[in-house]
């Protein structure tokens, strides 16, 4: 049995088998404010679609982020997409607001009110590479996510490194989060005493994170559909309750917004755009969301109007909160606002309560799709057992890295420059060329090149830059 366990651990990057599985698409839903599902969770056959026949393959309709099929004969079923223009213009920008709210200001102060222009930029491209995206649906009507249109684009290869980018964005995001509740555990406790003298080797703060990560860990057992959507929509709603709370602090002066802002540090530039990009990933889901939508030909509408709406609110949040703390910033702003306030309790609380939601929404794509892969040999007990039991070392596994690696800014710079601008940019970009290079036009190609390797140069550069940062920040700390 465990032989065959390892070698589903082999199919997750790649599930497809030489029969009639090879032609199945694996659906991966997203979040969605209302605590739905934005796209239906039907899969097809491509064989079948290209057969003009009922589809013969078992559909699984049962999961949140991913279905893979099994294969005994069940009637054809059809999707139901039924997302209105407003209903999905919200859960775009639902998908978008993270960890990048809290992060922008710092990126602002750090790089000069000139790298806004960079803020805004990106926020423009992201904006045209999702409507790439919706380009690429287009074509290949049969693609249902974003690791299909690898697949349709650059055959198993592509598939394979679009789920590898897709799966490591996930990893380094949760890590990111962990240290996020790390940060914001130890200032909403201070002063309070801990003692427990069976943790006497952990520090108050490793203690405070490990009981947090503990809350959490159940929710990576959950498979009820209601329970993990409602913790998605609870992380949207803790992301608005952050938001609201920096504007109160400006609007009634807690903090008098005096401080200047320098207007350009070219040095800092390559990191910074790790953080700035991060705040635009959200591509791995826009083929659900596409999918999902009435009339998919209102997508890039739907991209323009997020985008612009989510730039505009980090750009004010930027602005705000490099006006009121200048220099001393942090690179979450939250940890910057006066400790003594409501306002601040309120923010600090969102922002820890904000992870313990993403988890196990998160970790749902390799999840489901490691459980769908083990053998049918196995009871489904046996199987959520072995999910769980892996989610929690893995979480377990993040949380180690946490503690270790305690520097927001540079985890999520690393992280933004590493994975996040090849899901945003470069990888919509090849796709698009691929697939459209017969029919494309000269100037829309050319500009997909410039793009491509804007990408390229922002992804290394931004590494390269973050990466120096964090083994400095190690360094350090190791000699203290």
């Amino acid at each position: 049995m465990w032989n065959q366990i390892r070698k589903s651990f082999r199919k997750l990057l790649c599930p497809e088998s030489a029969d009639c599985l090879s032609h199945r698409n694996i659906q991966v839903a997203s979040e969605s404010v209302h605590g739905e599902k934005l796209a239906p969770q039907w899969v097809t056959c491509d064989a079948c679609v290209e057969e003009n026949k009922g589809c013969k393959c078992d559909h699984d309709t049962q999961d949140l982020k991913s279905a893979v099929v099994n294969e005994a004969d069940v009637e054809h079923h059809t999707d139901q997409a039924n997302s209105s223009f407003a209903h999905s213009v919200i859960n775009m920008i639902g998908m978008l607001i993270g960890l990048g709210q809290l992060s922008t200001p710092y990126a602002l102060e750090n790089g000069g009110w000139v790298s806004a222009f960079l803020l805004v930029g990106l926020g423009v491209i992201c904006a045209y590479t999702s409507h790439l995206l919706g380009k690429c649906l287009a074509k290949s009507p049969k693609s249902r996510s974003y690791t299909d249109i690898g697949q349709h684009a650059f055959g198993s290869n592509g598939r394979v490194l679009a789920a590898t980018f897709i799966y490591l964005e996930i990893f380094m995001a949760l890590v990111s989060y962990t240290i996020s509740l790390h940060d914001n555990l130890i200032t909403v406790f201070a002063g309070t005493q801990l003692r427990l003298p069976i943790w006497a080797k952990l520090y108050k703060s490793q203690l405070l994170t490990l009981m947090g990560v503990l809350v959490a860990l159940p929710s990576l057992w959950l498979r009820d559909l209601s329970s993990i959507s409602f913790l998605s929509s609870g992380g949207i709603l803790m992301s608005i309750v952050i938001f609201t709370s920096v504007a109160c602090t400006a609007i009634f002066q807690v903090v008098k917004a005096n401080h200047s802002i320098p207007a350009l540090h070219l040095h800092k530039i390559p990191a910074i755009s790790g953080l700035y990009i991060f705040s635009y990933a959200g591509h791995i889901v826009f083929p659900d969301l596409y999918k999902s939508m009435k009339d998919p030909s209102k997508f890039t509408m739907v991209s323009i109007v997020s985008f612009a709406s989510v730039t505009a609110l980090y750009a004010s949040l930027a602005f705000m909160g490099a006006r009121l703390f200048g220099p001393e910033v942090s690179s979450q702003i939250t940890l910057s606002m006066p400790r003594h306030h409501i306002i601040t309790k309120i923010a600090l609380w969102a922002t820890v309560l904000t992870p313990m939601t993403k988890y196990a929404l998160e970790f749902a794509p390799f999840a489901i799709q490691l459980e769908h892969n083990l053998p049918n040999s196995i009871s489904s007990r046996t199987k959520t057992v072995i999910r769980g039991a892996v989610g929690s070392f893995l979480l377990l596994v993040i949380l180690a890295l946490a503690l270790s690696v305690p520097y927001f800014e540079h985890v999520l710079s690393l992280t933004g420059s590493l994975v996040s601008v090849s899901i945003c940019i470069v990888f919509p970009c090849a796709f698009y060329i691929k697939l459209s290079w017969a029919q494309i036009s000269k100037p829309v190609l050319i500009l997909n090149v410039i793009l491509l390797a804007f990408g390229l140069l922002l992804g290394v550069f931004g590494t390269i830059s973050s990466s120096k940062l964090l083994i400095t920040s190690l360094e350090r700390a190791h000699h203290t």
